[in-house]
């Protein structure tokens, strides 16, 4: 969450040289949010939390197809709803932790043959 709340620069920077897909991002915070709605139930969560996290989850699915294709980083700077995921992912954070300014976590080093990088859910 605290990624997905930092300004675009800090995003970017968290990004570094490496290179995310936007369809990957997508995917890890719509896992997130399917979580929450297990955790919520288990008082994890406080039904603002929820609506919040439900909230980024819709937004999450409108966004095209077509914008899903290519690297977060291209997608933060064209597309205005990661501006708008931005904002309820800050009220999250103000409701959960009092500020939305967390340090997000850095890249972990690429792993596998492959080298591609991983996002675990939590760094998001």
């Amino acid at each position: 969450m605290a990624l997905l709340a930092a300004d675009t620069q800090d995003q970017l920077a968290w990004l570094g040289e490496s290179e995310l897909d936007t369809k990957d991002v997508v995917e890890e915070v719509e896992l997130l949010c399917r979580v929450a709605e297990g955790l919520a139930e288990r008082g994890a969560f406080g039904p603002e939390d929820l609506r919040t996290l439900r909230a980024i989850g819709c937004r999450l699915g409108e966004i095209d197809a077509a914008c899903r294709v290519g690297l977060w980083d291209n997608a933060l700077a064209t597309d205005s709803a990661w501006g708008h995921i931005r904002s309820l992912a800050r009220q999250s954070l103000v409701t959960r932790l009092g500020d939305w300014r967390q340090p997000p976590r850095p890249v972990r080093p690429p792993t596998g043959d492959h080298g591609a990088v991983q996002a675990p859910s939590a760094r998001l």
